[in-house]
């Protein structure tokens, strides 16, 4: 390519990496976002999953077509949540089948249903395009409190719900101590004995950590086996190789995702960075948003 296009200059740019969006508390005050007319209130929180439950749904032993009574039974007897609760999923997100979900667990509040529809148009958006930089959501659950609406159908239509219940569901992230995650490949490493200690070189200088290490019965070789960071990955078989002459043969496939350790909001951290970049490559506005956007005084 270079040598075709040797008068050109030519700009190259680092190798994407997608990230999730989460949060890793329950969010610390009732959010509370006025549509543009101000005649009608949501009330929501937003809490993390239970570990494992973004991993079921994401393998469909939780799924939007399941039997209502089935899904809210497993729910109750896997992860211990309420069972009319677990009834009350209105639907998953992103595109209808990701792994987050809103939860109605209001109590006898009129017109709610006629709302539904414009509410879950909203945490669809919310959650394919998160706060932090605008990458999908993942392990969230968010909870509808309390709804106050017009009586006058006409005041309570699609465009006052939709930007509502986003800039309410943003206001639960940012108030829930919201974090990054990334993603992690299973590292699978072939190579003779002599050289595994380069090998664990290599993974400690790229935030990787090995959990198991086998030898291969009758031969000499042994299986390193690591979780390493993707965005750590890049370069990573060709220092394997410079540090192993050239021994080791690693395999890499994508196993699951993990929480980048750091507060997004605190600009020292890592996550920040990677946050920052991530709002520079996408064009959008530095820094991330403030709260104040998203949540109303009463």
């Amino acid at each position: 390519m270079k040598r075709l296009n040797n008068e050109t200059a030519q700009q190259k740019s680092d190798p994407v990496v997608s990230y999730r969006e989460t949060v890793s508390e329950e969010s610390e005050v009732m959010c509370l976002s006025k549509s543009p007319n101000k005649h009608n209130r949501l009330y929501m929180r937003a809490k993390p999953f239970p570990d494992g439950l973004a991993e079921d749904i994401e393998k469909g032993d939780i799924s939007p077509r399941q039997e209502l009574k089935i899904r809210a039974r497993f729910l109750a007897d896997k992860y211990e949540w309420d069972v009319s609760e677990a009834r009350k999923i209105w639907c998953f997100g992103p595109d209808g089948t990701g792994p987050n979900l809103l939860m109605d667990v209001t109590k006898g509040v009129q017109y709610l249903n006629e709302i539904k529809d414009s509410v879950v148009a909203g945490f669809q958006w919310a959650v394919k395009e998160g706060v932090l930089c605008e990458e999908n959501m993942r392990a969230i659950r968010f909870d509808i409190h309390d709804v106050t609406l017009h009586t006058d159908a006409i005041h309570r239509g699609g465009g006052q719900i939709i930007p509502t219940a986003r800039r309410v569901l943003y206001a639960c992230q940012l108030t829930a101590q919201p974090r990054l995650m990334e993603p992690v490949y299973l590292v699978e490493i072939q190579c003779p004995e002599q050289v595994v200690g380069g090998i664990y070189g290599v993974l400690n200088r790229k935030r990787g950590h090995v959990f198991e290490e086998s030898q291969v019965m009758g031969t000499p070789m042994f299986i390193v086996k690591a979780y390493l960071p993707v965005n750590e990955s890049f370069g990573f078989t060709a220092d394997l190789r410079s540090n192993t002459g050239g021994q080791a043969f690693p395999q890499c496939v994508f196993d699951h995702w993990q929480i980048l350790q750091g507060d997004p909001q605190d600009p020292t951290t890592k996550t920040a960075i990677v946050v920052a970049e991530t709002r520079k490559r996408k064009g959008l506005k530095e820094g991330i948003p403030a709260l104040d956007n998203y949540l109303d005084k009463l």
